[in-house]
């Protein structure tokens, strides 16, 4: 009987930032590398395993259907790709039979839930843990000011506190570094306004006036706990998306 091999994720055990009364909880960080993968990673290792279409029209296609897929969810409707599906849903609660959108008490937003296929790679992936993230640089939790909130829900024009460990944005100034918001299309966004709390385990920064939609969290730092600061600066991102309704 032939045996199935399996992918493995790698994991990290990281201090539970919800329960800061107890000293010996944690979750799991899967480490998943710096930067996130986009459309172009994606064109190009389809490239890499045989394609004959071109770099550039692949790259074209799959832009074209994040586009496509974005216009069908802002006309209502459900779509179900390979790997996911998009369901809208608008949250809050409304009092009275006759009540009215109130973007203040209702937010626009999606449920997106595994396809059949994408649940059944699950099976065959392992987890190896790595032990505890002590000496790594990592964004453990995101928190919005403005309404406390930790779904990854953040506010334009509001702070947000970052919570982490090696996270403190330096030299601060120097080109390059710093705090950034990237879209779906892979355009970084800085945080222009000076930082509020730049620290090694907390940063407090003002969120740009953004359009609504889902960013990575980017801090990109040279900071190091050693006097010498690094030769190259370190991305970090955070694992969660987050969201501007």
């Amino acid at each position: 009987m032939s045996v199935v091999s399996k992918s493995f994720w790698k994991i990290w055990l990281k201090p539970n930032l919800l329960t800061k009364d107890v000293d010996n909880d944690y979750i799991a960080e899967v480490s998943t590398g710096n930067v996130t993968k986009r459309n172009e990673d994606i064109a190009r290792r389809i490239v890499e395993l045989g394609s004959e279409i071109k770099y550039e029209t692949l790259l074209s296609v799959l832009n074209q259907s994040d586009r496509v897929v974005r216009e069908y969810v802002q006309q209502g409707e459900s779509v179900l790709t390979g790997n996911c599906q998009f369901t809208p849903r608008v949250s809050g609660v409304w009092i009275g039979a006759n009540a009215k959108f109130d973007s203040s008490a209702h937010k626009i937003g999606l449920d997106i839930t595994p396809s059949a296929e994408m649940r059944n790679t699950f099976t065959e992936i392992g987890v190896e843990v790595l032990g505890v993230k002590n000496n790594v640089a990592y964004i453990g939790l995101v928190v919005d000011t403005a309404t406390g909130n930790i779904d990854g829900s953040i506010t334009a024009g509001d702070d947000i506190r970052i919570e982490g460990d090696r996270i403190r944005v330096a030299p601060e100034g120097e080109e390059g570094l710093g705090i950034f918001f990237v879209n779906s299309e892979g355009v970084a966004t800085p945080v222009t306004r000076r930082l509020t709390q730049n620290d090694p385990k907390t940063i407090l920064a003002r969120v740009p006036e953004l359009p609504a939609g889902q960013y990575t969290l980017r801090v990109v730092t040279k900071y190091s706990t050693n006097a010498v600061q690094l030769k190259e600066a370190r991305t970090i991102e955070y694992e969660r998306l987050l969201t501007i309704s």
